[in-house]
């Protein structure tokens, strides 16, 4: 069995050391070697070593020494030494200390009464607690602090002892009449604490008898009045109303941490909007006042909660929580624009935008390295914000299409969507859009970025000169065809005009130099594109060489479709405005030069990579409508796509919209709940924060806020079966998994009619679950039970196994009987939750993380929809596609789905199945996250799950 420890020593195994010669040590009459003897001592002890000979040589030649360290070491020895035998009687030498103690309790030297003040709060056996009793007491009245704040702590412990009452009946009444007359800090806190554990009325008593004087109290015994403070509370909350005025006054406080504890429990006890208020402003202030990026962490989650449970008072502090940007911390950032997306109003709208400007604006500084990521965030907040009022979209559209040409990818393409989505909603600042999009297209970069940018183009250049505008602006941005030369040697080489530009030349050798027009020699090469692709520039100007010739050279010819459509559609839409068919035709045979002209670029031989299939049948697409263009196509291109587009965002608003609809209607309130009248209540000696403070219960009650606990019928299918009905000892447990901490109650019945003695529940974990406390023993009488209490915290998501058996004795037995217990198996489902992502972060994701789990479908479902659904319960996990997205029977399913772990973890899954022809359901199941447990956990659930079972 293990035993308590008080104390760790690192100890060396590399050098033993013997009985004898620590024994020799200590008989001799040097000091040092005393001091090296007794440590040597105390760490064999320490380690399982058990050296009874020694005692009696500690009593004859240590115990007289008046050497400090001397007196120190033995307390230590003493402290871990067996003081009792295997029928936990104590031994007859232990007696032999008591004298020492004595003296040193009494002894004029304040260290040592200190120290063996702290010695005997560790001490449990009455019999050597006894005649140390009245010198315990005596040392209260000592002159200096350290000797009266250790002697106070020896109080409390030998009155919370079994039987401590009997050995100091008055210590209550004595650590009250201390403490009216103390004026150390340290000890004031120590009497406090005493009465709050052993005498708490009377610690009521008195702070209520000093309620003016607790500001100007110590933050050690103000910390102590708010533990009080909870506990009286949640044991009658009928008379929080006389404490909330205690807290309010200790907000203001110098200490943090006094007003971080006040705070929070000024939250925990009411309800009251003046008490909520004061609670979020000293949050608002802690914010502002502390440099530590985890305390900041920290009370953003304390806001996030409030915001939450209170977002009306939380709307008034939104710019106080914005405050926090301040900070460079990106996580801290991250949960401050979270918290504040959700508090915006019509109110405060422009407020909050006006700040998140500002902040884009200093991100063009440079001089943080994550400038790019933080940027990117602001982006979001802003979409968000104009999303939600689009009559603030007019202010910040033209500030971040600045950004369209950013370095950070991410953040470009997060201000192209952004744009995408405003030019829709907003139709007052199309020309607008349009017209600073056409004059910034140049500087974009990114492929990604230009075919968003040239979507918006295609899809909302309406007049004469903005059709004329984004013809222009492609043919500038491709620069001169052809893309090469044919040489009349056969030869195939760059423009000249091109490689003169350029003075680093990437060449791809031909088989025979070129002789370009001014003499110069060349040879078959994209030279001059090549060495400006899109990655070594980041501002562009009118005079270097188009972007989107630089990314076609390089191969993109996705990019290159998308320019072929969009010319398609600005020419198709350019014969509905321009009344000249000269101009129209001549539009149009351009727009055919540079479709034909990127397909001969694709199939030439100097580019690494051929052009793909897909992006040549596109532009070939494009090139035959031109051609020949029939009314019927004219208005699937010129307006199906735009219809489909403004489709999205009207079922993407919808569901939004729905979710809030749904989490509104959630309610905990039952029929037969009790609610108090407010109005006939008595207002008698009621102070208005009392009266909000019932008000607001009131109301909560009426309107469902008081979340009740599961019913008796779930928490039955909690419960656990670990022993057999004809076992001799029946034990069932009960197991409630919150976050970080598992907590099994245990019932253990003895169903035998002999007592069971030293009954152990032992336990053992596999997999990230870890014990909490050592087991202990009972004993148990005949045909009783007992409750057992077991903590096991929680280090990841995986599914663990607890595992043990109950040890026990019994009188007429020797030996120990054991009853294996069932295995506990800890659930998946407990750790994880549903969550949303955006459909771009769900694919960095799943580029990003390394573990994939893939399992093959194997159901008797034969549905498709049907099976995916019946996934999404079983894992708890939220499916990303959207509902429009799997309408339709076409034998084939697709679909994301994404979840959290209350470790911060991202579960990823992806389903992808086919009908077959005789019915059943084919196709896999893909997971993918960080870590390779929770991959491994969810693929067991879902193979366990999937075939329709349980």
């Amino acid at each position: 069995m293990e035993k308590s420890c008080s104390f760790l020593i690192e100890f060396d195994k590399g050098a033993p050391t013997l009985a004898n010669e620590i024994k020799e040590a200590l008989e001799g009459s040097d000091v040092s070697a005393k001091i090296d003897a007794l440590k040597k001592a105390i760490m064999l002890l320490h380690n399982g070593e058990t050296i009874p000979q020694l005692f009696i040589t500690i009593i004859r030649y240590v115990l007289t020494s008046e050497d400090h360290t001397i007196q120190k070491l033995l307390l230590l020895y003493l402290e871990i030494v067996d003081k009792t035998d295997s029928n936990r009687r104590l031994l007859p030498e232990m007696i032999l200390i008591c004298q020492n103690l004595r003296n040193n309790l009494q002894h004029p030297n304040e260290y040592l009464r200190g120290v063996t003040l702290r010695f005997l709060c560790r001490l449990s056996e009455p019999e050597i607690l006894e005649p140390l009793v009245p010198s315990i007491l005596q040392c209260l009245d000592h002159l200096h602090p350290f000797v009266r704040r250790n002697a106070i702590l020896a109080v409390m412990a030998v009155y919370r002892l079994p039987g401590g009452e009997g050995l100091m009946p008055d210590a209550p009444e004595a650590i009250e009449r201390f403490l009216a007359s103390e004026q150390d800090a340290s000890a004031r806190r120590n009497a406090f604490l005493m009465l709050f554990n052993c005498a708490q009325d009377r610690a009521v008593n008195y702070l209520l008898s000093h309620v003016d004087a607790v500001p100007g109290w110590g933050e050690l015994i103000q910390m102590v009045v708010l533990d009080l403070i909870r506990k009286v509370c949640r044991s009658n909350p009928r008379e929080k109303g006389r404490y909330i005025t205690i807290i309010i006054s200790l907000l203001n406080a110098p200490s943090a941490a006094v007003m971080y504890e006040c705070a929070g429990t000024l939250v925990s006890l009411s309800s009251a909007p003046t008490a909520i208020r004061a609670a979020a402003t000293t949050y608002c202030q802690l914010l502002q006042s502390q440099s530590d990026h985890n305390v900041k962490l920290i009370v953003l989650d304390r806001l996030s909660e409030l915001k939450t449970s209170h977002r009306d008072i939380m709307v008034d502090l939104i710019m106080d929580v914005l405050r926090a940007l301040s900070s460079p911390n990106l996580d801290i950032r991250r949960k401050t624009l979270d918290i504040v997306l959700e508090l915006i109003t019509p109110r405060n709208i422009d407020e909050v935008v006006l700040a998140l400007k500002k902040e884009v604006v200093k991100t063009q500084s440079g001089e943080l390295e994550k400038n790019g990521e933080y940027r990117q965030m602001l982006v979001q907040a802003i979409h968000s914000c104009a999303i939600k009022f689009p009559e603030v979209a007019s202010t910040v559209v033209h500030l971040l299409m600045d950004f369209l040409g950013d370095s950070n990818v991410a953040s470009a393409i997060d201000v192209v969507v952004f744009v995408r989505e405003i030019i829709e909603t907003n139709p007052k600042l199309r020309v607008s859009i349009i017209t600073r999009l056409l004059d910034t297209f140049y500087q974009i970069r990114s492929a990604r970025v230009c075919t968003g940018a040239l979507w918006i183009i295609s899809e909302y250049c309406l007049s004469l000169s903005e059709v004329e505008s984004g013809i222009s602006t492609i043919k500038q941005c491709l620069g001169e065809l052809p893309f090469y030369t044919v040489t009349e040697q056969g030869g195939e080489s760059a423009p000249a005009d091109a490689s003169s530009k350029t003075p680093s030349v990437v060449t791809v050798s031909s088989r025979r130099p070129a002789v370009l027009a001014d003499g110069t020699y060349a040879t078959q090469s994209a030279a001059s594109e090549t060495a400006v692709s899109a990655p070594t520039l980041v501002q562009g100007s009118l005079a270097a060489p188009g972007n989107l010739r630089s990314l076609l050279l390089n191969g993109d010819f996705f990019l290159g479709a998308v320019v072929a459509c969009t010319l398609t559609k600005l020419v198709l839409r350019l014969e509905e405005v321009q009344p000249n068919v000269v101009e129209v035709n001549k539009a149009n045979v351009g727009a055919l030069l540079i479709m034909v002209s990127m397909i001969q670029l694709g199939q030439s031989q100097f580019l690494s990579h051929p052009i793909d299939s897909d992006s040549y049948d596109r532009i070939a697409l494009c090139i035959r409508l031109l051609c020949n263009t029939g009314d019927e196509m004219r208005k699937i291109w010129l307006q199906s796509c735009r219809q489909s587009f403004t489709k999205m965002l009207a079922d993407k608003q919808f569901r939004e919209t729905e979710e809030i609809k749904a989490r509104a209607q959630i309610s905990h309130a039952q029929p037969d709940d009790l609610i108090d009248f407010y109005h006939l209540k008595s207002r008698k000696g009621m102070s208005q924060l009392e009266l909000e403070d019932e008000v607001q219960d009131d109301l909560k009650r009426a309107t469902g806020e008081f979340t009740k606990d599961a019913d008796d019928a779930n928490k039955l299918n909690r419960i656990l079966q670990l022993t057999g009905f004809s076992d001799p000892v029946y034990a069932e447990a009960y197991v409630t998994v919150h976050h970080y901490d598992i907590v099994l109650d245990v019932t253990v019945i003895n169903r035998t009619k002999e007592t069971l003695q030293n009954l152990c529940l032992e336990l053992a974990t596999m997999g990230d679950l870890k014990l909490v406390e050592r087991p202990q023993n009972y004993t148990l009488a005949a045909e009783s039970s007992k409750q057992i209490r077991a903590n096991i915290k929680v280090s990841s998501t995986e599914t663990g196994v607890i595992f043990g058996n109950i040890v026990y004795e019994t009188s007429n037995v020797l030996e120990r009987t054991v009853v294996v217990l069932n295995d506990i198996h800890i659930d998946i489902m407990d750790y994880i939750s549903p969550a949303t992502c955006a459909d771009v972060a769900f694919r960095n994701m799943w580029a990003e993380f390394e573990w994939e789990n893939k399992v093959a479908v194997n159901t008797v479902i034969q549905d498709e929809k049907e099976f995916l659904n019946h996934i999404v319960k079983s894992t708890n996990m939220k499916c990303l596609t959207a509902p429009s997205a799997l309408d339709g029977e076409c034998g084939f399913l697709a679909a994301n789905l994404y979840a959290k772990s209350v470790f911060g973890e991202d579960a990823l899954v992806n389903i992808s199945i086919e009908k077959q022809a005789d019915g059943k359901l084919s196709g896999y199941i893909r997971i993918r996250s960080k870590t390779q447990g929770i991959a491994l956990s969810l693929g067991d659930k879902i193979t366990l799950k999937q075939k329709g079972g349980g």
